[in-house]
């Protein structure tokens, strides 16, 4: 008899302890379909937000190229005399007439876009009257260092402002926290030539220890030692003009989350410091930051326009202020959408992200 009891204690036992691990894989697998569908769910609507903006980006790309023609034309420079320089003067007016036949500069502004545009489908950006090369081959020369200069910029402005704001937030009122409000609010005022000609004056004309325009020394070729060294006092002036917005919104970001209930409800269970902020408090305040970044793109591309200038960067910028003051239809077009493309992609990158990463964006329907 008790050999009987023993043998269905321990049959029952056996039944309990493989229940119990079914109802565990059940329950495991519930959560791993049910974060994988979540997972799906973002997934989908970054998608969406990404499909709705390529169609909304064609048609802005368009107008904004028939709108630069449209100003342009307004505009009451002659761009025949950008095109002769000193021999404007001294040419005949049968000549300057032909030459405005030859480049047509007379045409109406909608014919000279559409005939841009038909060019543009089939390749050809046209002839830059300023550089004297194709427009292919300006982007092709000066947009990596554009790019290069104000991607790099970015990802430094936005990874020091996540860690600094981050880092003001949860002590708020700390002296960390006093500090970066108050340099961020001055930087803010601050224009970014302003802080290009204080580093060339101090780091590069006092010091001597970078120098002070271009991106190689004169005689050389580009290496990428020598690009290093001429980069770095514009990335640092770019950079400074980009951390104050983002470092305020995050350190906003980061003072709101801390006083969810959720974030009180893991300090009553004992999580503090890098723990709460890992699991808690970051993963609803970089949305914010992130879809904060498509809207400083615009401030970007001027502010890199401005150190670019400063600096003597052989960047977009030069080639821009001169197809600008020359009526350089071709170029200008060409930089003008580059733009608009950048602003527009950097805006939907920036919300995708951030319908990925926070589960409570949604698309309206």
């Amino acid at each position: 008899m008790p050999t009987r009891i023993a043998i269905s204690a321990g049959t029952r036992a056996l039944r309990y302890s493989n229940r119990t691990r079914t109802v565990s894989r059940g329950v495991r697998g519930g959560t791993w379909r049910r974060g994988h569908v979540r997972s799906r769910t973002r997934a989908g609507t970054a998608g969406r937000i990404l499909a709705v903006r390529a169609g909304i980006a064609i048609p802005t790309v368009v107008a904004v190229s028939a709108a630069m023609f449209a100003l342009a034309s307004a505009s009451p420079l002659d761009p025949l005399a950008a095109y002769l320089g000193d021999s404007y003067q001294s040419a005949t007016l049968s000549q300057r007439q032909q030459l405005r036949d030859a480049y047509g500069t007379e045409q109406p502004w909608y014919t000279a876009w559409w005939t841009w545009l038909t060019d543009l489908l089939h390749g050809d950006l046209g002839w830059s009257s300023t550089q004297s090369l194709p427009v292919s081959t300006v982007l092709a020369e000066r947009l990596p260092f554009t790019l290069g200069l104000s991607g790099l910029a970015l990802i430094l402005a936005t990874a020091t402002a996540v860690v600094l704001g981050s880092s003001a937030g949860m002590r708020r009122g700390g002296l960390l926290d006093r500090a970066c409000s108050v340099l961020s609010a001055t930087f803010a005022a601050v224009p970014p030539f302003v802080v290009s000609l204080v580093l060339v004056s101090v780091f590069a004309v006092t010091l001597r220890w970078f120098p002070t325009s271009g991106a190689r020394a004169p005689g050389t070729t580009y290496s990428a030692a020598g690009i290093a060294a001429h980069a770095v006092l514009p990335l640092i002036a770019l950079t400074v003009s980009q951390i104050p917005w983002l470092l305020l919104a995050m350190r906003a970001a980061v003072v709101d989350s801390t006083e969810s209930d959720a974030v009180r409800a893991a300090r009553s269970r004992g999580i503090y410091g890098w723990a709460l902020l890992r699991g808690h408090v970051l993963p609803t305040s970089v949305a914010p930051t992130l879809a904060l970044l498509g809207t400083r793109l615009p401030e970007l591309i001027a502010g890199a326009a401005i150190v670019e200038t400063v600096f003597g960067w052989p960047g977009m910028a030069n080639a821009l202020v001169q197809s600008a003051a020359a009526l350089d239809f071709s170029l200008m077009a060409a930089t003008t959408t580059a733009a608009a493309l950048a602003v527009l992609l950097g805006s939907a990158l920036s919300d995708a992200a951030t319908a990925a990463i926070d589960p409570r964006v949604r698309i309206a329907a």
